[in-house]
């Protein structure tokens, strides 16, 4: 075995270790599903808190509408930061968040992605996964799954 390739020392620069309540495993694809209530969704929620040092790269996500079908926002958008600016990472639109479907990153028209694969790029460091409601807000169902698999790097 190649050892340029394959390290085989006990010691590695990053150690897991807990920041801000999340185990940072940098290069370790990690998966979350959390739910929110539609008035956080409203409100806007932290899907994933900043980490200092750190970025997140959105791997996978999709979303489920619990309690009913959604209605009345444009969507409900998987929001972070790149380059200094806000970025829609997904963009969920209401016509595709029907009660307990899963609607997934990269689905046709109602799970819109960023164009040229930005979605799967590394967020700025030090600032959080977000998700809220894109217009007016939302409706009718009860809360909203989301279902994260990211990266620390």
């Amino acid at each position: 075995m190649d050892t340029a390739l394959y390290p085989q020392s006990a010691f590695s620069p990053f150690k897991p270790r807990y920041v801000n309540g999340v185990l940072v495993l940098p290069g370790v694809p990690r998966h979350l599903r959390t739910r929110f209530t539609t008035a956080q969704v409203n409100a806007g929620a932290v899907v994933l808190p900043a980490l200092l040092g750190f970025g997140y790269r959105m791997i996978d996500a999709a979303a489920i509408a619990i309690g009913g079908s959604a209605s009345g926002a444009t969507g409900v958008d998987l929001t972070a930061t790149g380059a200094g600016s806000s970025r829609k990472l997904v963009a969920y639109k209401v016509a595709g968040l029907t009660q307990s479907t899963l609607l997934r990153a990269g689905t046709a028209t109602n799970g819109v992605l960023l164009a040229d694969g930005a979605s799967h790029t590394r967020n700025d460091p030090n600032t959080a996964v977000t998700i809220i409601k894109d217009g007016s807000d939302l409706a009718t169902s009860t809360h909203v799954d989301v279902l994260l698999t990211y990266v620390v790097e």
